[in-house]
């Protein structure tokens, strides 16, 4: 089977046009899938059943998968994307000049980051990056106050390009 567009998310009821309801009652066929292939926009996958299935998704247009996306519907069952939990730093430091020299700190090594607020699952507003052990020692160093969580990410960590 080959996968070409999202029909939608279970987890997003702004999705236009997919009403997360119909999956109630509903079997879920998963495709597990780490952070780093949310990006990706062609490749093959199996379902936590086995079935093999091509995705093929329109590398100009189409977003990066998410947790909760539909790839398949039918009177019997859902194909779902599942991301795996990330291994992550949720960097709280306590003031803005502490942000900054973190950010600065980070910026320079290219790390990418991701911000929530105090509205977020966090409860405050923190810098989250992929767990890298020369970051936890930094960290430690410098006396900024930060955890290691297993989290599954919202957004995917890419890779920006860089140029001076």
């Amino acid at each position: 089977m080959i996968i070409s567009a999202i029909l939608g998310n279970k987890f997003d009821p702004a999705t236009d046009t997919f009403d997360p309801a119909v999956l109630a009652g509903l079997h879920e066929e998963k495709v597990v899938l780490p952070s780093a292939a949310l990006v990706k926009r062609i490749q093959r996958v199996t379902t936590d059943h086995g079935r093999e299935l091509g995705i093929m998704l329109d590398g100009g247009h189409a977003p990066d998968l998410r947790d909760g996306d539909v790839l398949h519907l039918d009177a019997t069952g859902a194909i779902v994307i599942s991301v795996e939990h990330t291994d992550v730093l949720v960097i709280a430091p306590g003031s803005i000049r502490e942000m900054g020299v973190v950010a600065h700190n980070l910026g320079n090594r290219h790390m990418q980051a991701q911000f929530f607020g105090e509205d977020s699952e966090y409860g405050a507003q923190v810098m989250v990056l992929a767990y890298d052990h020369t970051v936890e020692d930094y960290l430690k160093h410098v006396g900024v106050q930060y955890s290691r969580q297993e989290r599954i990410m919202p957004v995917p960590f890419r890779h920006a390009e860089h140029t001076h």
